[in-house]
């Protein structure tokens, strides 16, 4: 039995979709769907049932899922803390931010958490929600800094982990041309959105606070990323309109570049939360995470 077989089943039980897993693992799909034949018969049972849909696990998959994610968290802190023993390495701690957390948040509350606890060394992976949460499910990183909204939970286990909320934003309607959106909006016609990826976190965000309204705005999706700057980026050259969060927004907000498209009905709260396993971390990282 090999560790990257367990890393592909817990990446296929996250997505559900071979396709999106072995883009999450970095392999061609005809290479993770051997690897995953052969976890399966070195385990003797079927894990997943396949469908044209994608993959759902069985009974047994799901009976070892949350044995998968514990061990492959396990094995990469047994070599972190292997290589902090031996000199190899400093002292790190290891973090998983989405894109938009680690220009915009970050930086500034890095600094303000090393005031009172000393970092020797950070590392930081910026990435999407979806690789970011494989990554904190991998045990590749010790925490993930998010948005996150009640409603929508993270695709993780909740008993496995824990999180505080370590800042606040808001997800605005914005768009540089608000006068000429709102006159779509006056004669009825769908108004351009620049719409995040399924891959997005803050994707998930504003898909949920659509589906809980009864009566949406009429909208039509003509661009997505799931990127928030590359939304932001779009929404200045006048493309459509997006729900882009304030600590990446502000100063386009503050300099008049960017003005809402919808009313504050529209806004979105979230908390920013970091996230870590329940599993005991590193003496480093639990010292950390008791001091923030």
């Amino acid at each position: 039995m090999e560790l990257v077989w367990l890393e592909d089943f817990n990446a296929l039980a996250q997505s559900g979709n071979f396709s999106r897993a072995a883009e999450l693992r970095h392999v061609t799909q005809p290479a993770f769907s051997r690897r995953i034949r052969a976890l399966e018969t070195w385990v003797g049972v079927d894990l997943f049932e396949r469908t044209t849909q994608g993959a759902t696990l069985t009974d047994a998959g799901q009976h070892m899922l949350a044995n998968a994610q514990e061990m492959t968290r396990r094995v990469y802190q047994m070599r972190q803390e292997a290589r902090e023993v031996a000199g190899k390495q400093a002292r790190s701690l290891h973090f998983a931010a989405t894109h938009s957390l680690s220009f915009t948040f970050f930086p500034g509350w890095v600094r303000a958490a090393e005031r009172t606890s000393p970092i020797e060394a950070i590392r930081l992976h910026s990435d999407n929600m979806r690789v970011c949460e494989q990554m904190l499910l991998g045990g590749e990183v010790q925490f993930l800094l998010c948005h996150q909204h009640p409603e929508v939970p993270p695709l993780f286990p909740a008993e496995s982990f824990y999180s505080k909320v370590v800042g606040t934003d808001v997800l605005i309607p914005l768009g540089a041309g608000a006068q000429e959106l709102s006159a779509e909006r006056a004669l009825g016609g769908p108004q351009p959105l620049l719409g995040y990826t399924a891959e997005s976190g803050l994707g998930r965000i504003v898909s949920a606070r659509l589906r809980k309204e009864p009566q949406p705005p009429h909208l039509q999706t003509v661009f997505s990323s799931h990127l928030a700057a590359v939304l932001l980026s779009m929404a200045l050259e006048g493309k459509g309109f997006a729900w882009l969060p304030r600590t990446l927004a502000e100063p386009e907000m503050t300099n008049g570049k960017l003005c809402r498209a919808l009313d504050e009905h529209w806004d979105i709260p979230m908390e920013i939360r970091l996230f870590r396993p329940s599993m005991a971390l590193s003496d480093f990282a639990e010292d950390f995470w008791a001091k923030l």
